[in-house]
């Protein structure tokens, strides 16, 4: 990064600050990734499509994008923007056998305003979630050959699908969590996402986007949480493996800018995560 853009990412992050005294450094950082955007200009330039692979290659190119100020810090009557910071141990010993398995992952009710986005039917609504956390780089260099060692843990997200009660998507997100290998699509990594979980879920900062109609959107009900192995669990000689770690999720829903308030019926309706042992 240039001097003259570690400034600016520093006035930027300070603004959201002093706005905001309360938000984590995880918070800060995510609602930057999470008010950018790629220029058209970029576009252009490197004769970015619409393809994952295309995203992927952009995502390498210029990152996130040119984040918005005016996006971070405010809420407007077409879009709502909700905030968790939350805490969350990712591993815990075994019960009864002497190995680390995973604890835990949340599972957050989203308070859309269902009977509002429903009125708006086949309306295009575009639906963005951010999911940030700082992580430990493994000691020496153990780890580097693997793709999941390197990291001392890894977060998650996924939303469940239109058809997808309650019970089934817990389901889905535990198979999820126990799969050491993580595999590079899970069943509700559909082509609704525009980024897509093999280009999103490198780093500690997992953003995507999805655009659909509101009517799908009202059905989508849960974002989970859920971590992925770590050096932190497969090395727990080294006392890390029952941490606790923070992190902040993001999601935002935009309608277009027409005669409808998706902003007042929620302002009642937050809740608090459920959490659900693995």
């Amino acid at each position: 990064m240039t001097s003259a853009a570690t400034a600016k990412a520093a006035w930027f992050a300070a603004r959201i600050q002093v706005n905001y005294p309360d938000a984590w450094p995880e918070t800060i950082r995510g609602l930057i990734v999470h008010s950018a955007d790629w220029p058209d200009a970029l576009f252009r330039q490197f004769s970015i499509g619409e393809s994952r692979a295309d995203f992927g290659k952009l995502l390498r190119i210029a990152g996130y994008g040119v984040p918005d100020l005016q996006k971070a810090l405010y809420c407007v009557n077409n879009t709502l923007t909700l905030i968790a910071q939350e805490f969350i141990q990712p591993f815990r010993k075994h019960e009864r056998e002497s190995r680390y398995v995973t604890n835990e992952m949340h599972l957050h009710n989203l308070p859309w305003p269902r009977e509002v986005l429903l009125t708006l039917g086949e309306t295009p609504v575009t639906l963005r979630v951010t999911l940030s956390y700082f992580i430990e780089p493994s000691p020496g260099e153990i780890g580097w050959e693997h793709r999941y060692r390197y990291q001392s843990f890894g977060l998650r997200f996924d939303i469940n699908t239109p058809n997808e009660n309650q019970d089934e998507f817990v389901k889905r997100m535990n198979k999820a969590a126990r799969d050491e290998e993580e595999r590079a699509t899970t069943s509700g990594d559909s082509t609704r996402w525009r980024i897509g979980s093999q280009n999103r879920n490198l780093g500690s900062l997992h953003s995507d986007i999805w655009e659909g109609t509101a009517a799908d959107i009202a059905s989508c009900s849960f974002i989970g949480i859920y971590p992925t192995i770590g050096w932190w669990r497969e090395r727990p000689h080294l006392g890390k493996y029952d941490h606790r770690v923070r992190y902040s999720l993001i999601v935002s829903l935009e309608t277009p800018e027409i005669d409808v308030d998706i902003y007042t019926p929620v302002s009642t309706m937050i809740r608090v995560p459920v959490k659900i042992r693995t």
